[in-house]
């Protein structure tokens, strides 16, 4: 059912400030005001330099006596190197606050860069082990606003950054509590843009968070209800605004669930990311298009965990005989429906990789999240699996 977009919209304060639906972006140089900026660094990806959404946004900046510099030196999976670079950036350009404009990367980059602007440390130092967090100079961090222009990893309403370390090829996650942006504009209109196989690959992005953080072990309610809600939202809508571009209100419910998939996995993620990371920092995939690819098969090796959740879930979505089948079969035939491979042997995953890939996925702190008991073994024969295709 088609709505009037225009009605999709509100002033948020959960879990920071955010300001939903259409043509909200007119609010950006408010939002720099609010937070006390005077020059701040816009960081977005190569992609969307050209674009008429950035050329805008730094012109009404401009108008509204906020001099704007441009930071794009953003890869799809952002590297240390990156937020190094961007640093520098916004030391030369004497700013005091940073945009983060685009999809998980260019958010991921633009929050990463407002937190090492004031550190001593390496950024390494930060990643989200032990307390390593209490070693951040908190009265150092730049303030951001954050701009979401995909509706995937919910990075907006995230405090972390997953950032890749080169010289180990692993992500990590670089982690405090006040890398959570300060307000949040969350415009549809943004979205539009983007092609039909970037919003189904985010669209998966979104789906995995919200999944992984349901299935997530331990007590929390309130996570619960923000994904499964997520998840219907996505069932609803993510097939539309991939076949129907201009859809606004599928890409207006696209979006929320992502930031709603973001705010849920607080409570924890699982294998699905365990996997997909190393791919991503080894093979450079899309991270969203990584999760879509191994999310049935992991979903298979925890069955007996989540059975009773998804039981739950299917009637929550209306589907046909709800059962852990009916939950699988939906993500199989959305899959198929919306483009995303079945086997990691199509995105360039290959037997030889899975000895170096193993003993990642068995480190990666989503690990410590997943519904069952999982290591190295369990991982290598669902990277072997998937690989196949055989479920």
């Amino acid at each position: 059912m088609r709505v009037d977009p225009q009605t999709l919209r509100g002033n948020w304060h959960y879990p920071t400030e955010v300001r939903f639906g259409p043509g909200r972006i007119a609010e950006l140089a408010d939002a720099c005001i609010e937070l006390g900026m005077t020059r701040p660094l816009l960081v977005t990806d190569p992609g969307l330099r050209n674009l008429a959404m950035v050329g805008d946004a730094v012109a009404a900046n401009e108008r509204a006596g906020l001099p704007t510099a441009l930071f794009t030196r953003v890869r799809p999976n952002p590297v240390g190197e990156n937020v190094d670079d961007g640093v520098v950036a916004y030391r030369e350009n004497g700013c005091d606050g940073v945009i983060a404009l685009g999809g998980g990367s260019a958010l991921d980059a633009g929050k990463a860069i407002a937190l090492m602007v004031g550190q001593s440390r390496p950024i390494w130092d930060f990643e989200d082990r032990e307390d390593w967090y209490t070693r951040v100079n908190v009265d150092g961090m730049a303030p951001v606003v954050a701009v979401p222009t995909t509706a995937g990893t919910g990075s907006e309403v995230g405090r972390a950054s997953v950032i890749t370390d080169v010289d180990t090829h692993t992500k990590k996650i670089i982690f405090h509590a006040d890398m959570l942006p300060g307000c949040v504009i969350s415009d549809p209109e943004l979205t539009v843009s983007l092609p039909q196989h970037l919003t189904a690959a985010t669209g998966m992005d979104a789906l995995a968070h919200n999944l992984e953080a349901l299935c997530a072990p331990g007590y929390h309610p309130m996570a619960d209800g923000l994904a499964v809600e997520g998840l219907r939202l996505i069932h609803s809508w993510l097939p539309t605004a991939v076949e129907d571009s201009s859809n606004l209100t599928a890409r207006a419910h696209m979006l929320v669930a992502s930031s709603m998939g973001a705010a849920a996995f607080q409570k924890g993620l699982g294998a699905i990311h365990a996997l997909s990371h190393p791919i991503g920092a080894v093979l450079d995939t899309h991270h969203g298009l990584t999760n879509g690819v191994v999310m049935p098969y992991v979903l298979a090796f925890n069955r007996p965990a989540i059975e009773d959740r998804l039981v739950r879930l299917a009637r929550y979505l209306d589907l046909p005989d709800p059962s852990f089948q009916s939950v699988q079969k939906w993500v199989l035939e959305l899959r198929e429906r919306i483009g995303i491979p079945h086997t990691l042997a199509e995105i360039g995953v290959e037997e030889h990789h899975v000895a170096d890939l193993s003993p990642m996925a068995a480190m990666d702190p989503s690990v410590g999240g997943n519904p069952l008991p999982i290591g190295e073994p369990e991982l290598r024969e669902l990277f072997l699996s998937a690989i196949a295709g055989a479920l």
